[in-house]
């Protein structure tokens, strides 16, 4: 099982630290050569040396809601490993917490265009080179609050939800090719952020999972391996659920 992703190569979009990188970490130890893509250029040279393998490891600093910059960072990959077989969406923001009206349209647009249009960019820019390879695994991470309807968190819900829509839109585009496009949709996910957000919030966000944990980074990374392997040639379009029983769709 360690090297089901011999020879094939991964973007992860905010790679850099956090979920990113533990998934990053996952599909390196699998046999994957990784490109790390995030805007933050200290944190890109912090996460290959952590990473330790220089041969296969790859960073590009990319906002994504920038075309240019996109496109910029798959050319520098392809050069750099001659393919990309595997992309993970997980580039996002949280943006803050609000009521509707007390959001400002810079803020919701902030979020719909990290988390939704950059999306829709690494999509579009990477899908035409799986196709020419006739092999691809795109795999979006949307959140359990694309699923349930949650308050002061207008963007970030409205932002997974059309992630949701999103993949499954593309993977009936792509469903006629090798390429196939899922998403999945983690509740919370014990990262480092956790100590910085009041212990009341943490608190609510623990009362809604039935399991009574929250998830793990190495879990979401497992699943992503999962989706991104040869394995996974039967599931396209799919919502791949891990919020430890709190939803049932």
């Amino acid at each position: 099982m360690a090297a089901r992703l011999g020879g094939q190569t991964a973007v992860v979009t905010g790679g850099s630290q956090g979920l990113g990188l533990a998934i990053a970490a996952q599909l390196l130890a699998e046999g994957a050569n990784v490109s790390l893509w995030d805007r933050e250029p200290d944190s890109l040279a912090r996460a290959a040396d952590e990473l330790a393998a220089p041969d296969r490891v790859h960073t590009a600093v990319v906002d994504v809601t920038s075309q240019s910059l996109v496109e910029g960072a798959r050319d520098a990959t392809l050069e750099r490993f001659g393919g990309i077989s595997i992309l993970v969406n997980n580039a996002g923001i949280s943006g803050p917490h609000a009521s509707v009206w007390d959001l400002s349209l810079d803020e919701w647009q902030r979020v719909i265009d990290v988390n939704m249009t950059g999306v829709f960019l690494c999509c579009r820019s990477v899908a035409p080179h799986m196709i020419a390879a006739n092999y691809g695994r795109i795999i979006n991470i949307a959140s359990v609050a694309g699923k349930e309807a949650s308050p002061l968190i207008s963007a970030y819900a409205t932002s997974k939800a059309g992630v949701i829509g999103f993949t499954k839109t593309l993977g009936r585009e792509l469903a006629n090719t090798k390429v196939t496009v899922n998403c999945i949709t983690p509740a919370a996910i014990r990262t480092a952020i956790f100590d910085r957000w009041p212990a009341d919030y943490v608190a609510s966000l623990l009362a809604k999972i039935p399991m009574g944990r929250f998830g793990l980074p190495q879990e979401l990374a497992a699943m992503v391996a999962y989706v991104a392997s040869p394995e996974a040639s039967f599931s396209t379009g799919a919502v791949f659920d891990m919020s430890g029983g709190r939803t049932d769709y």
